[in-house]
């Protein structure tokens, strides 16, 4: 599972280099392992007597700056945030029938967090499928719950950037759509 999340980020980060100047101070972006944050700055650093273009990203969620050379931001996964197509097919996966697989419970944890932290909205998508039959009712578990709150925190910052929205609107939203489910 895990490689085929890194599979797809990297696709992901194919379908960009054709993009000379792909990220853009002030942009919303997507880095993989922690959400959705802000390109504060771009430009040359020295590093260890090296010369390389930074990027400079911050993420206000959590109070975390990240700096990556800009020539490995695509392979990090850092990406521009999702179209609005691409909202509407993980809402559509998110209206589906859950998938409930009988393996142990160790072994489905580590594929949705791998699921999350691939950074794809989809794959979110899938995880906020598969655990909201749980989040209600009382035979979640603690784990569920955190990693369906995980998924559903990345979903919901994304599409709030991409909306203009407020997170808290969209949570309803997402809430409302997953109970009509």
């Amino acid at each position: 599972m895990a490689r085929s999340a890194a599979a797809l980020t990297a696709s992901q980060a194919d379908d960009y280099e054709d993009d000379k100047d792909p990220f853009k101070v002030g942009d919303s972006i997507v880095y993989a392992a922690h959400g959705v944050g802000r390109v504060d700055r771009i430009g040359m650093e020295e590093i260890v007597g090296t010369t390389l273009e930074m990027i400079q990203i911050s993420f206000p969620g959590n109070q975390m700056t990240l700096r990556i050379p800009l020539t490995k931001a695509r392979k990090a996964g850092l990406r521009k945030i999702v179209t609005r197509d691409i909202v509407e097919k993980a809402m559509a996966i998110i209206k589906g029938k859950p998938h409930v697989s009988k393996g142990m419970w160790a072994r489905r944890a580590v594929a949705y967090q791998e699921k999350i932290n691939s950074g794809d909205l989809i794959q979110i998508a899938e995880v906020l499928r598969d655990l909201r039959r749980n989040v209600d009712s009382l035979d979640g578990s603690f784990s569920e719950r955190k990693l369906f709150e995980a998924a559903q925190e990345r979903f919901v910052s994304e599409v709030a950037v991409l909306e203009n929205k407020d997170p808290t609107t969209v949570l309803q939203e997402l809430t409302a759509t997953m109970k009509a489910a």
